[in-house]
């Protein structure tokens, strides 16, 4: 079977890798994320497209140095309200981001792409609509306090499979794809490249 590489840091898509029983290893790509963010935006690409781009950039990053293994990039993106909103680098920013988020929905397109000696061999996007909570004061306080440098690890400022459930009224799309990996096109993907059984 060939070598799949992961081309990210994420833990929770490592994680689900894992779970499933996918052999990899995780070689983080080293590309200008809001760089390449920005460049998209300024061609007024959509946020499907970005996120696409995004994971593609990744994926090709890896696959250059690693011209005989299979690797998967992935990246998510927010939107909210046609506006393409980036991660945050603080707790303050966090609390910024969470209040304009709290009580309204927003799109999370989460892309992902597999290269094979420096050509995509597959992609899929999904997006998922999420829906905010009119969540207090007090619970955002303590949301914030209790989630500490982890709040900052994904777009939205939560982990929905953590305390970042609660921030939500309704959520409509896939589960894993609201984690950051589209997993069971993912899956199929991986079968059809020979990394795991069929």
């Amino acid at each position: 079977m060939s070598p799949l590489i992961l081309a990210s840091a994420s833990l929770s898509r490592a994680r689900m890798l894992k779970a499933a029983g996918v052999p990899f290893r995780i070689v983080p790509a080293q590309v200008d994320e809001a760089a390449l963010k920005h460049e998209s935006i300024g061609k007024n690409l959509d946020a499907s497209r970005i996120a696409h781009g995004l994971a593609a950039e990744k994926a090709l990053a890896v696959s250059q140095s690693h011209p005989d293994a299979i690797v998967l990039g992935a990246d998510q993106i927010l939107s909210l309200d046609g506006e393409i909103v980036s991660k945050c680098t603080s707790e303050e920013d966090a609390a910024v981001l969470l209040r304009r988020l709290r009580g309204r929905s927003h799109a999370l397109i989460t892309a992902a792409v597999i290269m094979r000696d420096g050509v995509e061999v597959w992609s899929h996007v999904d997006t998922s609509r999420m829906v905010v909570r009119r969540y207090s004061d007090d619970f955002l306080r303590d949301y914030i306090a209790q989630a500490g440098p982890a709040l900052v690890r994904s777009v939205g400022c939560y982990e929905l499979e953590n305390a970042g459930v609660q921030l939500f009224e309704r959520v409509e799309g896939d589960f894993f794809s609201v984690l950051g990996l589209p997993l069971i096109p993912v899956l199929a993907a991986l079968r059809e490249q020979g990394v795991i059984a069929s």
